[in-house]
């Protein structure tokens, strides 16, 4: 597959998961023929009965429903609640599902991590937000700020041509349609689709990260949770510093996973000679994958810019070039920057510097080589499978 921008676009900005989640439910409740979605996680919970409950009043209307998640973020998902769905008629798939050996996950690596729904081919959502409570930050001191992105148009086509290609992949559905209805422009976005899989397309996210910051002139705003880039994303953006654009990082400063800030930390010192404006976020753990690059480039997906994101998983982004979503954005994240972040000084980068940088200098050089190791094991060959309450309980007695 090989995506190509596409003009005639709308996109709307969706922040948290209050935002996103009655869209995204509207959405489905109104839905006439199918309703594809890939997610990470879905939890038990609030914010997942609610999507069961969407989904069930969608298969009684006969809605085709096919839903993917990973097996390493929805391992623990009961049967009960896959019960009632796939004896709706729900279409449950589950990628690359292993025991547990010694109480340990053993599906560490190649995720399914994208979060993508589509709906009647019409309307689209890409999103680094899972199903859980966790991502309502408005409601819980732990839940996580994060972004999505509702869009219509030519783009749609392509977004659900990616999920498609999944399932068909895995031979996991038949008599999916190429395409559903004829999308015609609905705005004067540009927009393209990049995934990232560990076959054709392993650096393709990565690359438009890369053309954004090169061709960049004034301004680069990165927020990004899990931040420990390959050494090709940390030399452009010092590049792009020292030629004059104003780059400013956003990173976690209450991590949900401590090891996530210790990685990014051990990088402040070097960014910071370089003029780059480092900023923690405060409030809420950041979950964001969002950036924008000048007037009118932006991105908003699942991709972290780390090891796993940029070599392992599988990713969905959107790149766009739209003035006013950039506008948009901006001002969310300035926002972000004077309320609730705190600026990283070179004195506070410097504090434990003399045990942070040789564990910097081995991880950076571990974790460049390490997706290459990772992948040589045969027991990291991702398969989708059927999820249904039987192969769920197999499944979890091995745990």
């Amino acid at each position: 597959m090989n995506f190509q921008w596409k003009e005639g676009n709308q996109a709307e900005l969706l922040i948290n998961g209050s935002e996103y989640f009655p869209d995204v439910f509207e959405a489905i409740r109104t839905a006439r023929r199918e309703i594809l979605i890939e997610t990470f996680i879905i939890f038990d919970d609030e914010v997942g009965r609610a999507l069961k409950e969407a989904l069930l009043e969608a298969a009684a209307r006969e809605v085709r429903i096919e839903v993917t998640v990973d097996g390493y973020g929805t391992a623990d998902l009961g049967d009960d609640y896959i019960a009632e769905l796939t004896e709706a008629g729900v279409n449950m798939h589950i990628y690359d599902p292993r025991p547990r050996r010694l109480g340990m996950r053993t599906n560490l690596f190649r995720r399914l991590h994208r979060k993508i729904v589509v709906v009647d081919g019409e309307v689209a959502y890409i999103s680094g937000i899972n199903f859980g409570w966790d991502h309502l930050p408005e409601k819980y001191t732990m839940g996580k700020q994060d972004y999505g992105i509702r869009v219509r148009g030519p783009i749609v086509a392509d977004i659900r041509r990616a999920a498609t290609a999944l399932l068909l992949e895995h031979q996991a559905v038949e008599g999916l349609p190429h395409r559903l209805v004829e999308t015609s422009p609905h705005g004067e976005a540009d927009m393209r689709l990049a995934i990232r899989d560990n076959d054709q397309h392993r650096t393709d996210i990565e690359d438009h990260y890369l053309e954004a910051i090169r061709t960049a002139k004034s301004r680069l705003l990165i927020a990004n949770a899990y931040f420990f880039p390959s050494y090709h994303l940390w030399r452009e953006l010092r590049n792009a510093s020292r030629r004059g654009v104003e780059v400013t990082l956003i990173l976690q400063g209450r991590p949900d996973m401590p090891w996530a800030r210790m990685f990014s930390s051990s990088l402040y010192s070097y960014l910071l000679k370089d003029g780059i404006r480092i900023y923690e976020y405060q409030e809420h753990p950041l979950h964001g994958k969002i950036a924008i690059a000048d007037d009118d480039w932006a991105t908003v997906g699942s991709s972290n810019l780390d090891p796993l994101s940029l070599s392992l998983n599988l990713e969905a982004n959107l790149f766009i070039r739209d003035a006013g979503l950039n506008r948009q954005i901006r001002e969310h994240l300035t926002e972000l920057i004077e309320n609730s972040c705190r600026l990283i000084t070179p004195e506070a980068a410097e504090k434990g510097r003399w045990w942070r940088a040789p564990l910097m200098f081995v991880s950076f050089h571990f974790l460049r080589h390490f997706p290459l190791s990772a992948g040589w094991s045969p027991g990291h060959t991702p398969r989708l499978e059927p999820l249904t309450p039987k192969e769920h309980s197999k499944q979890r007695a091995l745990h």
